[in-house]
């Protein structure tokens, strides 16, 4: 006989989306269930932003022990694996914080199990030989992602690991062969080199880091190359070998040790029964949904995180679990505008793209503000001269529509250029606020000026200054 739970909202998932939404569940004072199949811990903490910028950041150290010409700089395979266990133990504080905010904040309302939908509004949860029931008013999905390992690995799956296995291995090899270059795959394909392994990265595009502007791409394959071989462009054939991978593309060849598949991630959503439980899906099976309000189209469910299949970023799990939860206690939903695009690889220099891309912008009248390291005392001091920046500007009032850079530090200047767009500065009103000296930022404020002086119409006042009316 079933156990059947009757409740207001039931959450799948208790990653960053699932425990936004019951932030906003608790709040409402509605009764509600968490289903998560386990391990507790949000993507993000266990294998995704934080291990990797701890690797990022043990490279760091290395290389800066390098640069100092430190006599024990050469990483053995002893002192390799001991700075891979510490950041393990690093990683597992992150990821056991999460898991334990998800334990306290659920409490007996926590419900351990792999669900699947009856109905709409109806879950079957199966936890070894124990099936529940919950029937809900409402419910949101927010059971995350999982990496993408295709069929035509098959043949090398022995020596093949995902992103999220990457970090339980006990021992690191001496050579690894990246397939997929987007922002994580490039993000430890630097940091494994920087920890003195040999790098082979792979990609069927010629863009690395997801970069869609021409000339920002060009600068970073010519900075990363430096530090880790990079093939671009076209196919990559993988073999098995004697104790690891062979990879051919076109002429070229390399043997690895192992293999590291960042090729996207995949939601959650194919083990629960959607499509039999009468949910609207698209071709790639994910529900029809309103991004303003997350909810499944004429359904009384929502989405939110990474399920999506839209930007799998914490900032935006964050918020859509806020949009999903609030709207779930809500008699009708609410529309919220959401936040302006916002990606970053902190692959040091970091890569990053605010707003709109160039590509979405090419039917509209725009200046591309331009600023390089090579004029910027700061960028000259860190050495990062082939710092690059790029804003992009409507060209009849200046209004900032977009961004794209590949700079020393550049996650603090995207966060400055998102804030900036999304609340509609303009060139001008921007280049009114201060700009201290030497910092990077000053690289903003070059491109800026460099949008004014292609402005059809221009101000008699000088450049950042505004008029008071003194009488």
């Amino acid at each position: 006989m079933h156990k059947t739970i009757h409740t207001d909202v039931a959450i799948i998932g208790a990653g960053t989306a699932g425990l936004y939404a019951l932030r906003e569940v608790r709040r409402a004072n509605k009764q509600f269930v968490l289903i998560d199949k386990g391990p507790l811990g949000t993507t993000c903490a266990r294998v995704g932003c934080m291990p990797s910028k701890l690797a990022l950041h043990a490279g760091a150290v290395q290389r800066l022990q390098e640069n100092m010409q430190n006599p024990a700089t050469a990483l053995d395979a002893d002192k390799l694996n001991d700075t891979w266990a510490q950041l393990q133990k690093q990683r597992d504080f992150f990821a056991g914080r999460a898991s334990n905010m998800a334990i306290s904040t659920a409490q007996d309302n926590l419900l351990t199990g792999t669900a699947r939908f009856l109905n709409p509004t109806t879950l079957e949860v199966s936890n070894n030989d124990q099936t529940t029931l919950v029937s809900a008013k409402k419910v949101i999905i927010a059971n995350g992602s999982r990496p993408a390992i295709p069929g035509w690995l098959d043949p090398v799956l022995e020596y093949t690991v995902s992103t999220d296995e990457l970090f339980e291995l006990k021992e690191l090899p001496a050579s690894i062969g990246i397939l997929g270059l987007g922002a994580i795959g490039m993000e430890m394909g630097l940091a494994l080199s920087r920890l003195g392994i040999k790098v082979v990265g792979a990609d069927l595009s010629p863009a690395i880091a997801g970069i869609a502007d021409p000339k920002i791409n060009e600068q970073a394959i010519q900075r990363f190359s430096q530090e880790m071989e990079l093939w671009l462009g076209q196919p990559t054939a993988v073999s098995l070998v004697d104790k690891g991978v062979l990879l051919q593309s076109g002429a070229r060849q390399a043997q690895v040790d192992l293999l590291l598949a960042a090729l996207g991630r995949r939601p959650n959503l194919d083990s629960l029964n959607l499509q039999e439980a009468g949910f609207p899906l698209n071709d790639k099976g994910i529900p029809s949904f309103n991004p303003h309000t997350m909810q499944v189209t004429g359904l009384p469910v929502f989405l939110a995180g990474d399920c999506t299949g839209s930007k799998t970023l914490m900032h935006e799990a964050s918020a859509e679990g806020s949009i999903a939860g609030f709207n779930a206690v809500q008699d009708s939903p609410v529309c919220f505008r959401r936040m302006v695009s916002l990606g970053i690889a902190f692959s040091d220099p970091d890569v990053f793209s605010v707003g709109e891309t160039i590509g979405n912008l090419t039917e509209r009248n725009i200046i591309t503000g331009k600023a390089q390291g090579s004029s910027n005392g700061r960028a000259r001091v860190l050495h990062e001269e082939n710092s690059l920046l790029h804003i992009y500007a409507d060209a009849e009032n200046g209004t900032l529509l977009g961004a794209a850079g590949m700079t020393a530090r550049g996650e603090h200047l995207a966060h400055l250029l998102a804030w900036a767009i999304q609340r509609k500065e303009t060139a001008a009103s921007l280049l009114q606020m201060p700009f201290y000296h030497p910092v990077l930022e000053e690289m903003v404020q070059s491109a800026l000026q460099d949008i004014i002086r292609q402005m059809p119409v221009q101000s008699p006042y000088p450049f950042g200054l505004s008029v008071l009316n003194c009488h």
